[in-house]
């Protein structure tokens, strides 16, 4: 007896019409707090704003990628990757810009409603809820800016002294990081040079000079009273966003005024500790 062998069914012919999905992410504008008046005018962030996506399945790899994790650098790599606007420098991003990113993306992945704590001034903390879209930028003297350029001159105003300095980007941030966890690894100095390595990186020339060495042993020897000084004109000139919050002491019943804690948790609404 003839055997036959059955045909295969073909594949269902696809309409030349229909149209291929398209897995396009939505994306928002970010307003910076420095308004980008501190980038240069060729740099996308001198516009003032950047665009930005929504955290995917792709943000979610970076945020349980463990090295990530361990190296204390995952919140930087899920900012750097939800950047749209073409062109930007993630390093090149002024600190304060860089913290309205990271409200952004967690704004844009889980949502505005973000519980946190504030912490009495007798270090009782009060938990609370913060509506992370309506935090402000704080507001800055922008006469003191000159459009275009992160350079200021400043003289100190017990030793006399001019200094010219730069606020801190994402870049230094990374590199003073670097800095403390070598200090620290040497053993060699015991004392927490958080303070003194900030002010390295920030100061770039002292009565005109500006080698290393001069800058260290001014950073070392600089009074305090003028290391105050220098923070509180720089606390005029900084672009940031204002965490500050007022709070009702349920046990006293006074309100007071006091930044809310931002955590690990701002991307990982699950995380404790």
């Amino acid at each position: 007896m003839a055997t036959t062998t059955p045909t295969q069914p073909s594949a269902p012919e696809v309409p030349s019409n229909q149209p291929s999905l398209k897995f396009d992410y939505p994306t928002e504008l970010v307003k910076l707090p420095s308004k980008g008046i501190l980038y240069p005018a060729d740099s996308p962030l001198s516009t003032g704003e950047i665009e930005v996506k929504y955290l995917t399945a792709k943000e979610e790899d970076i945020l349980s990628t463990q090295s990530y994790l361990a190296s204390g650098i995952v919140l930087d790599k899920v900012c750097e990757s939800i950047i749209v606007t073409p062109g930007v420098k993630y390093n090149d991003l002024l600190v304060g810009d860089k913290n309205a990113l990271l409200l952004a993306a967690r704004m844009f992945g889980y949502g505005a409603e973000y519980e946190t704590v504030v912490t009495t001034s007798d270090g009782r903390e009060i938990p609370i809820t913060v509506d992370l879209s309506a935090v402000p930028h704080k507001d800055f003297d922008e006469t003191l800016v000159t459009k275009g350029e992160n350079n200021f001159k400043f003289t100190l105003p017990k030793s006399g002294y001019e200094i010219e300095f730069r606020l801190l980007t994402v870049g230094d941030q990374k590199k003073i990081t670097a800095d403390l966890k070598g200090i620290k690894k040497s053993g060699i100095n015991k004392v927490e040079q958080n303070l003194t390595t900030r002010l390295r990186f920030m100061i770039q020339s002292v009565q005109g000079k500006s080698d290393s060495t001069t800058i260290n042993r001014f950073v070392q020897n600089m009074l305090a009273i003028d290391s105050r000084a220098l923070r509180e004109y720089i606390s005029q000139i900084q672009p940031d966003i204002d965490l500050s919050i007022e709070v009702e002491d349920p046990e006293s019943g006074a309100t007071f005024r006091s930044d809310f804690r931002v955590g690990l948790d701002l991307l990982y609404p699950d995380f404790e500790g």
